[in-house]
C-alpha cells in the first residue's frame, strides 16, 4: 500500500505563518524553497521498514498553549521531569508556544544563548542562519527533511561561546498537550572552541486515539576542543508517528556524546548520525528502546570517521514484547585518510514475547588500512542462566527478569545527567515492560 504524502498547507499559508512569527527573510525563503522541494522528493527508505503508509501529514500545524508563570502550576506528569531545586536553565514548549524559560544570569553574562527557536530567529538571526540546516542536516535530503524545513513550528537554540564551560545541565521539555498538534521541532546546539555543555530534552504526549506526527531534527555542532553531551527521552503516545533525525558534527579534538531513550508508543523512525570531521574527534552514541503492542520501529546509529585518530562507539539495546518489531542498524564507516581511527559497536535485542521481533544489523565500512574496528550483535530471549542464578538466591522469576532488563538498559539510563529525567525514564520502562 502506498500513500501519497501531500500537505494541506500551501505557499500562501507558509508565507503567512512565517510573517506572523516575524522571521528573517532568509528563513522564509528557506521555508518556501523546502515546500517546493517536498513535492518532488521521496520519503526516506529505512532498511527493512516500509514507511509508505505511515502518517506524516495528518496533524494540526500550529496550536498555541498557555504560558506558565510558576512551575508549581504544571501537571504532575510534567513536574516529574524536573529537579525542583535545579530549574535555573529550563525551557518548556507547550504545544507550539514557548511557555516558560529560565537561564542562569551568570551564563547570560558569558554570552550563552538558550531560548526557543522562534525567539532566536528574531534576536539572533544571523547566528542561527550560519548553522541552521547547513553543516549537519540538509533540507533536500528527502521529503521529511524538506517538510521539516517548510513547516518547522518549534524547537530550541543553544549557543555556547568560546571557552565557556557549563557545569549544570540545560533542559527542554516539549509538551504535546493538544492531541492533534504536530511537533516539527528543530534543535540547534552550537558549542564554540573549547566549550562544554550538557543538554537534555523530553517529549511528552497523551494522544492514544487521535492521529498526528512528530518530525524532529536536532543538529549538534562541536567546534575544535568542544564537548557536547546530548540526552533525550522521547515518550510520544501511540497516536503519534515519529520521525527523528539527530545529527552531530565534531571538529578537531571535539566530543559528542548521545544518550537516547526511545520510549515511544507509536511507529518510529530514528536516525542518530555523527560525522567525526576533525582529527582526534570522538563520539559515543547510546540508545535504548522498548517496543510493545503492534509497534514498528527502525533505529539507525551511524558514526562516520573523516579525521585521523577519531574514535566512535555505538551501543544500542532494545526490548520488544507483544507483537512489536524493531530494526537496529549500527554503522561504523571509516573514510580513506582517517588513519589510526577506531570504530566499535554493539547492538543487542531482548524479546519478551514469542511474537515479538528484533533485528540487529552491525555494519562496518572501512576504506582505510591503519585502523581498528569491531562489532557485536545478538537477538534472543532473557538468558536462562542469568534467571537461574538470580532465582537460586531466592528472587522470584518476575523480579529476576525485571532486574535483568533494567541492567540491560542501564548503560543509557545511568548516563542521563538530570536525576528527575533518569527517574522518569525508569518509571516509563517499568510501565512499558510490565
Amino acid at each position: 500500500m502506498t500513500v501519497e504524502v501531500s500537505l494541506p498547507y500551501d505557499k500562501e499559508y507558509v508565507t503567512q505563518f512565517s510573517n506572523g512569527l516575524n522571521e528573517p527573510d532568509w528563513m522564509q525563503s528557506l521555508r518556501l524553497k523546502a515546500l517546493e522541494k517536498s513535492e518532488s522528493l521521496s520519503l526516506p527508505k529505512p532498511d527493512k521498514t516500509n514507511i509508505q503508509g505511515w502518517n506524516f501529514t495528518e496533524f494540526k500545524h500550529y496550536v498555541e498553549g498557555e504560558t506558565i508563570d510558576s512551575l508549581d502550576r504544571l501537571p504532575e506528569e510534567i513536574q516529574d521531569f524536573l529537579d525542583q531545586e535545579e530549574n535555573k536553565n529550563l525551557v518548556i514548549q507547550r504545544n507550539h508556544t514557548p511557555a516558560f524559560g529560565a537561564l542562569n544570569e551568570q551564563l547570560k553574562e558569558q554570552g550563552v544563548v538558550f531560548t526557543d527557536i522562534h525567539t532566536a530567529l528574531r534576536e539572533h538571526g544571523e547566528l542561527v542562519e550560519k548553522y541552521y540546516m547547513n553543516d549537519a542536516v540538509h533540507m533536500d535530503e528527502h521529503r521529511l527533511t524538506a517538510l521539516h524545513a517548510a513547516l518547522m513550528n518549534g524547537g530550541i537554540f543553544l549557543y555556547v561561546p568560546k571557552n565557556v564551560q557549563i557545569e549544570e545541565p540545560l533542559q527542554a521539555i516539549f509538551w504535546q498537550e493538544d492531541p492533534k498538534a504536530s511537533l516539527i521541532n528543530h534543535i540547534l546546539v552550537v558549542a564554540e572552541e573549547n566549550s562544554s555543555v550538557t543538554y537534555v530534552e523530553n517529549y511528552v504526549s497523551n494522544n492514544k486515539e487521535e492521529k498526528t506526527s512528530a518530525n524532529i531534527v536536532a543538529e549538534v555542532i562541536a567546534k575544535d576542543g568542544a564537548k557536547v553531551s546530548f540526552g533525550a527521552v522521547d515518550n510520544f503516545e501511540v497516536g503519534t508517528t515519529v520521525y527523528a533525525n539527530r545529527r552531530g558534527v565534531a571538529y578537531r579534538d571535539a566530543v559528542i556524546e548521545w544518550a537516547l531513550g526511545q520510549m515511544n508508543e507509536g511507529n518510529t523512525v530514528s536516525e542518530n548520525i555523527t560525522h567525526l570531521i576533525g582529527d582526534n574527534s570522538h563520539s559515543n552514541a547510546k540508545t535504548v528502546a522498548i517496543g510493545r503492542g503492534q509497534q514498528k520501529q527502525n533505529f539507525t546509529a551511524n558514526i562516520t570517521h573523516f579525521g585521523k585518530g577519531s574514535d566512535g562507539y555505538i551501543l544500542q539495546h532494545g526490548v520488544m514484547k507483544d507483537k512489536a518489531s524493531a530494526i537496529f542498524n549500527g554503522i561504523g564507516k571509516i573514510e580513506h585518510g582517517a588513519s589510526k581511527s577506531n570504530a566499535e559497536q554493539e547492538s543487542r535485542v531482548l524479546m519478551l514475547s514469542k511474537d515479538a521481533r528484533g533485528d540487529a544489523n552491525p555494519i562496518l565500512l572501512i576504506d582505510e588500512d591503519d585502523v581498528t574496528a569491531g562489532h557485536a550483535a545478538s537477538v534472543g530471549r532473557v538468558d536462562p542462566i542469568q534467571l537461574y542464578y538470580l532465582m537460586s538466591r531466592g528472587i522470584s522469576r518476575f523480579e529476576a527478569e525485571r532486574l535483568i532488563i533494567h541492567g540491560f538498559l542501564a548503560p543509557v539510563v545511568n548516563q542521563l545527567p538530570v536525576e528527575a529525567v533518569k527517574r522518569q525514564l525508569t518509571q516509563v520502562i517499568e510501565r512499558k515492560v510490565y
